[in-house]
């Protein structure tokens, strides 16, 4: 009874909740996509795509590959989730794949093995070439097909002229003759034909089309072959022959091989689509690597037209000489023209200014920061411009520097100077501000210097010391940093600051020293002199027997004897040529280096291919000089000997350049392959008046070109000066060192001039002091009171102030 009642119970409650329950539910409403009441259902499985659809997926025997990862998508083309895909083949002896990963085998997988080996682990090659198509299928759909192209493995490509008819017939097939070539007129593999061409059938020999699909669609470009460059903004169909094998027995297989595609290795010079069109983007060469097999490999190279000719302008001015006032900032344009004559746009010029100190240079305009004078140029600078690969500088002109006219620029006006005095002999270091004109206190030094550099902003001295390296603050007046991991002398600093060249006399290395502190890089030797060329990117390094040059674009270059004669005996001193072209040097001949490598073009593999000899000789030989420098206005060389009398002698620039001398500094024009070669012609060689000269210590110019003061130990009691002309010989002559005290001067050892150009200081032996020039109606003249450092020894004797860097500085 118990059991009827509760049966009873149950009944009453679950029954009528139940009912309840069934008659509130609401079901989804099914939506067909013909918007019907049949039909593919919106939202579940309805078609499968595989990529790449036309480009398939190329592999060599026995290769493993993978199919990417299919997209399911319903009847709208919504993206669905399904949980497995079926893989299938069409032909498991060409290309099988796992079912149920996609895994790929250029061959047949093994299955049912035995012995624990799992199925689906061991790619087992038949050695058949040909085409599979792969498809995925769920859901009761199935994608469309891939196409896998199997083929011998890959030994080389080489990177050519697309394949006209014949050739595709069979006699030189390049990848634009397989079905897997681009065709715009099919979104499938296979053969293309057109009303002109309706048979193009497959030769089975050979696996090519009779027709490449770019003559039947009309999408064919003109062909890329290498064998010359093309100009910015122009299109190219890049087309690649793939081998097999090696020498006698290679086999081309481009036609089986599937599709190609190209990657540069600077996207910045062309940009490539996935139908290997390219196009030309910015001057320089860069390689190209092919992508076939699943794995790359160097195709070959693409050149965009170099720079023929920089034109460096004033807006509405002639004029390449103009005044500037100070903080002006002076529009400039430049406008690059290629081999071919076409304009270019967005070249990446670099701007160099011959005194950056004063004179800051801009990709639109130069400013004056202070009074002066200077030369702005435009250079298009591997490898920040027109960069090549290594084994192609010189091609076509890549690789290869193109310089602008320059631009001369003078600000009226004078400022300040902040003078740094110090000695060779002496733990001091005095500064002097001539807005003041009060001698500062003396800073003393960790150990006495054998060397001092600024910086161009006048921010830091580096001075060097047989014990370490000491940066010292020309802000703050005091030692910042000491490096006692190299010692040694600092014979230069980049325009940039971020380099310094020190030489260790007792390890016998050339250091080039970050700013920051660091070695950046380092070459054995031990040098004497060293300059920067004004961008910084090459410093010239006089060593001996030998000299040295660094490049950021090709590193370090030794130069010896056995390929310069007149290295026999030593470089003494060098001086960049203005504009940047190359670089002087002094010895008992003096001698020239052009900044354009002379190139030779060879065929590798059926590529061209260059050597080159950087830095070649320019064809300068002028005679003997111990000390020189050129001039900011890029006329002259003037050089100093001290035996067997202190001569000097003015070598007058014709041009940077006598294969090109419409535009000096130049490299010649492509196709010559030519390095740079000066014309120089001595227009003074004159003995220096009123003086005995033991060694040449400096010479010195003014940044307008007018004036040029050479130091020296010896005799005579005289500072010489040379006024250089505009052509011919300039006024060489010399101004007495006035005595100010009961001890005169003997001779003028060091010298600097102010940024100005209307002071030069000069450190001078016999009475110990730095002497003022200044310059007036008359030229210069030693008429200002002498500034005593009273620099001493350890021993307490006054010594000789041999050590001078100055920075300018506003008069308020």
């Amino acid at each position: 009874m118990r059991r009827f009642v509760t049966l009873v119970f149950l009944l009453f409650f679950t029954v009528p909740f139940g009912i309840s329950i069934a008659g509130c539910s609401k079901s989804t409403p099914v939506v067909f996509c013909n918007g019907g009441d049949s039909g593919p259902v919106v939202g579940q499985l309805f078609a499968i795509t595989l990529q790449p659809k036309l480009y398939g997926i190329s592999l060599n025997y026995s290769e493993i590959g993978q199919v990417s990862s299919p997209s399911a998508t319903d009847c709208k083309g919504t993206a669905v989730s399904t949980s497995t895909f079926t893989y299938g083949t069409t032909d498991m002896t060409v290309a099988d794949v796992q079912p149920t990963t996609g895994r790929l085998c250029a061959g047949t997988w093994n299955r049912n093995t035995g012995g624990g080996i799992a199925d689906f682990t061991t790619c087992n090659p038949t050695n058949k070439s040909g085409t599979a198509y792969i498809t995925a299928s769920a859901g009761g759909a199935t994608s469309n097909p891939i196409a896998i192209y199997i083929h011998p493995v890959v030994t080389s490509v080489v990177l050519g002229s697309p394949s006209t008819i014949p050739q595709c017939s069979g006699s030189d097939p390049a990848t634009n003759c397989s079905p897997s070539a681009t065709d715009s007129t099919t979104t499938t593999p296979g053969c293309p034909t057109s009303a002109t061409y309706p048979s193009n059938p497959l030769i089975p020999a050979t696996g090519c089309c009779t027709i490449p699909p770019g003559t039947v669609d009309g999408s064919n470009l003109p062909p890329y072959s290498g064998n010359a460059c093309i100009s910015q903004g122009t299109t190219g169909q890049l087309a690649a022959r793939v081998y097999v094998g090696t020498g006698t027995s290679q086999t081309n297989i481009s036609c089986i091989a599937g599709h190609m595609t190209y990657t540069p290795l600077d996207t910045s010079i062309l940009t490539v689509d996935q139908n290997g069109v390219a196009t030309a983007q910015a001057p320089g060469s860069t390689i190209i690597t092919s992508n076939l097999s699943n794995a790359s490999s160097s195709a070959g190279f693409f050149s965009t037209c170099p720079p023929q000719k920089i034109t460096l302008a004033v807006p509405n001015s002639t004029s390449t000489n103009i005044v500037v006032n100070q903080n002006f900032a002076q529009p400039v344009t430049a406008t690059v023209v290629d081999t071919n004559g076409v304009t270019l746009t967005g070249v990446n010029l670099t701007f160099e200014s011959t005194t950056p100190t004063t004179l800051t240079p801009g990709p639109s305009t130069a400013t004056p920061i202070f009074p002066g004078a200077g030369s702005i140029v435009a250079i298009c600078q591997p490898p920040s411009c027109n960069e090549s690969p290594f084994n192609q500088i010189g091609l076509y002109g890549n690789g290869k520097p193109v310089v602008s006219n320059a631009i001369d620029m003078t600000t009226p006006g004078t400022n300040s100077t902040v003078l740094y005095i110090a000695s060779t002999q002496s733990q001091y270091v005095v500064p002097v501000d001539f807005t003041t004109s009060a001698i500062g206190t003396p800073v003393k030094l960790p150990y006495v210097p054998n060397s001092m550099v600024i910086t161009n902003d006048g921010s830091t001295i580096y001075m060097g010391t047989s014990t370490e390296i000491m940066v010292f603050s020309a802000l703050t007046n005091g030692i910042t940093r000491e490096d006692p991991t190299l010692s040694g002398t600092v014979l230069a600093v980049s325009p940039d600051g971020t380099t310094v060249v020190i030489t260790d006399p007792i390890r016998q290395l050339v250091y080039l020293y970050t700013g920051t502190g660091g070695i950046q890089t380092l070459y054995g030797g031990v040098a004497t002199q060293a300059r920067f060329t004004p961008d910084s990117s090459t410093v010239y390094i006089t060593a001996g027997n030998e000299l040295l040059i660094h490049s950021t674009f090709t590193g370090w270059s030794s130069i010896t004897a056995s390929t310069i004669p007149s290295l026999s005996t030593p470089a003494l001193d060098v001086a960049v040529t203005v504009p940047n072209a190359g670089a002087f040097f002094a010895g008992a001949t003096t001698t020239a280096r052009g900044a354009c490598p002379a190139t030779t073009v060879t065929s590798v593999n059926g590529a061209p291919s260059t050597s080159n000899i950087f830095y070649p000789d320019a064809g300068v030989a002028a005679p003997a000089t111990d000390r020189l420098i050129t001039t900011n206005d890029g006329k002259h060389v003037v050089g100093v000997t001290a035996t067997p009398a202190a001569t000097l002698t003015d070598l007058n620039i014709a041009s940077l350049n006598t294969a090109n001398p419409a535009s000096p500094g130049q490299c010649p024009p492509p196709p010559s392959t030519a390095g740079l070669t000066f014309a120089t012609t001595p227009v003074l060689t004159s003995v220096l008046p009123g003086i005995t000269a033991t060694t040449i210590t400096g010479v010195d110019a003014t940044s307008d070109s007018a004036t040029v003061f050479v130091t020296y130990t010896g005799t005579g009691g005289k500072l010489p000066f040379y006024n250089p002309a505009a052509s011919g010989p300039g006024t060489l002559g010399s101004v007495p060192l006035a005595t100010s005290g009961s001890t005169a001067p003997i001779a003028p050892v060091i010298g600097v001039f102010s940024s100005d150009n209307t002071t030069f200081y000069t450190g001078t032996t016999g009475d110990n002091q730095v002497h003022i020039l200044t310059k007036g109606t008359n030229g210069f003249q030693d008429v200002t009171k002498p500034i005593n450092p009273n620099l001493t020894n350890p021993n307490g004797a006054v010594v000789t102030p041999n050590l001078l860097v100055q920075r300018p500085r506003k008069l308020t």
